[in-house]
C-alpha cells in the first residue's frame, strides 16, 4: 500500500525485487497526498507494476483486501501517519496477520524520532545503507523502540533504461533536482534560482532544466511553499532555462551533470554515471538534509555549478552510503525468517499505544490526512471541525499528556508534523 508520489516509486521498485512467483497487489491510498494518474505512471515506469492495474483505495477497501485476499506480507510504502493509520485501524493484531514491512523512499539521515514512532508497529524496517543501519539502531536504542532493521540497496539505483537507445541521447542538459523542503525560505529559493540563471547564461550551449516532480496542482509527498515555476515567472529567464517533469531516467540520459541540495535524485545520477554536485550555499546541516554527503567529495557551492564542474563520489563513501554490494542486502532473508515464524508459531502482537481519548483524537486526525477520500460531504465538514480541534490540541501536548495519561518512553508520533520528511 502506497500514498505519496515518492513512496509509489519506492514501493513499485521494491515490488520488482521480490521473487517472481509472488503475487503483488499494488494500491494507492485516496488521501491528502494521492498522486495523479500521470505521477503514478511516471513513478512505476520500469517496474513490475502495471499502472492500469494500480488500485486507488480507502481504509475500508484495505480492510476488505486484508480480509478477503489474506496477503502474507503487507508493505506500507507510505508516509508515517498513513502507516500508523493503516496498521492501527485495519490490521487485526493476531498471530496470523501479514508480516508488516515499511521503510523510507530515499535518504533517511538524520534520523527523526517521530518517523520511528509512526512506524513502531512494523515487523521489518527497510533501510538503504550501512550508515543508516548504524544510525537507526542507535536511535531506536535511545528511544526504546524495538525495531528490526534490514538492509536493501535503494531499489531504483540501477542503471536506468531510458526512453532512448543507449548512446543515442545527446548530453546537452544540466539537471537541477528540485525539492519541496530545502532550501526552505523564499530568499534562499530566489538565491538558488539566480544561481541557475547564472549557470544558464554561462553555458549557452546547454539546457538548464529545473526537474520538478509534479505540476502546481498535483499533490506531492511534501507541500512546496515556494514552487520554482512561480519564482521563475518573477524574473528574466534565459531561453535555455526551463522547468520540466517526467521520469528522472529520461533526464539523466541527456545530462552532463545533476545538481541538488540533498535530493535522492543525486543517488540516481551516481548510479547512472552522471557527475553531480550537492550545493553548500545554504549550509551543511541537518536542516538541509545534506549531512550524509560529508566525506563524499560532492559538497560545493554554486560557483562550481556555474563553472559546470561536477564530481563523482569517493569509493569509501559509496560503500557506506547507498552503493554497498548487493551481497550485503538482508531484507529478503529477514522477511523469509518472519514468514517462517508466522507459519510455525504465529507473529507476536505488534506494539500499539494504549486506547484512550488522546489516541482517538490523534487517529481521527491521521485518518483524515491519510484517507480523506473515505468520507462523504457532511462527514468531511464534521471532520474539518474535529481536525481543527486536533491541531489545537497537538500544539499544546503537555495538556494532553497531563490530562489523559502519563508520559511514555517511546514516541507515538502524534505531535502532528504532517509534512514529515521520514513520514
Amino acid at each position: 500500500m502506497t500514498d505519496a508520489d515518492s513512496y509509489v516509486k519506492w514501493g513499485a521498485a521494491l515490488a520488482s525485487r521480490v521473487p517472481p512467483s509472488w503475487a503483488v497487489r499494488f494500491t494507492v491510498a485516496r488521501g491528502s497526498a494521492e498522486p495523479s494518474e500521470r505521477q503514478v505512471t511516471e513513478a512505476v515506469a520500469g517496474s513490475v507494476v502495471d499502472p492500469a492495474a494500480v488500485e486507488r483505495v480507502g481504509l475500508d477497501d484495505l480492510r476488505s483486501i486484508l480480509r478477503d485476499w489474506r496477503p502474507d506480507v503487507l508493505v506500507a510504502a507510505a508516509r508515517g501517519l498513513t502507516v500508523q493509520t493503516l496498521i492501527e485501524l485495519a490490521v487485526p493484531n493476531r498471530p496470523d496477520r501479514p508480516v508488516l514491512v515499511s521503510g523510507l523512499p530515499g535518504i533517511a539521515l538524520p534520523v527523526l524520532p517521530y518517523g520511528l514512532g509512526f512506524r513502531r508497529s512494523v515487523d521489518l524496517f527497510v533501510l538503504h545503507s550501512h550508515r543508516e543501519i548504524r544510525a537507526f539502531t542507535e536511535a531506536s536504542r535511545a528511544l526504546s523502540i524495538p525495531h528490526r532493521y534490514a538492509l536493501a540497496r535503494l531499489p531504483f539505483l540501477e542503471p536506468p533504461t531510458a526512453e532512448v537507445e543507449p548512446g543515442a541521447a545527446t548530453r546537452d542538459r544540466i539537471i537541477f533536482a528540485a525539492q519541496a523542503l530545502v532550501p526552505e525560505s523564499r530568499p534562499e529559493r530566489m538565491a538558488l534560482v539566480e544561481a541557475l540563471v547564472r549557470t544558464a547564461r554561462a553555458n549557452p550551449g546547454l539546457e538548464v532544466v529545473v526537474k520538478v516532480r509534479g505540476t502546481t496542482d498535483e499533490p506531492q509527498t511534501h507541500a512546496d511553499q515556494h514552487p520554482y515555476p512561480a519564482l521563475l515567472k518573477e524574473i528574466d529567464v534565459p531561453a535555455n532555462l526551463r522547468v520540466e517533469s517526467g521520469p528522472m531516467a529520461a533526464h539523466l540520459a541527456r545530462a552532463v551533470g545533476l545538481v541538488t541540495v540533498s535530493s535522492t535524485a543525486l543517488l540516481e545520477a551516481v548510479a547512472s554515471d552522471v557527475p553531480v554536485l550537492a550545493l553548500t550555499d545554504f549550509g551543511v546541516e541537518a536542516r538541509q538534509i545534506n549531512l550524509v554527503f560529508e566525506g563524499s567529495g560532492l559538497l560545493h557551492d554554486s560557483s562550481e555549478l556555474v563553472a559546470c564542474r561536477f564530481r563523482r563520489p569517493t569509493a569509501a563513501w559509496c560503500a557506506d552510503n547507498y552503493f554497498h554490494s548487493p551481497a550485503d542486502d538482508t531484507w529478503l532473508t529477514e522477511l523469509d525468517d518472519l514468514l517462517r515464524l508466522r507459519d510455525r508459531e504465529g507473529l507476536p502482537p505488534y506494539p500499539t499505544a494504549p486506547d484512550g481519548p488522546r489516541k482517538r483524537v490523534t487517529m481521527f486526525f491521521y485518518r483524515h490526512q491519510a484517507f480523506s477520500g473515505d468520507s462523504g460531504p457532511v462527514s468531511r465538514i464534521a471532520e474539518r471541525a474535529v481536525v481543527a480541534l486536533a491541531l489545537r490540541v497537538s500544539r499544546s501536548p503537555w495538556v494532553v499528556t497531563r490530562r489523559f495519561r502519563p508520559a511514555r518512553t517511546a514516541p507515538m508520533g502524534d505531535a502532528v508534523p504532517v509534512d514529515d520528511r521520514t513520514g
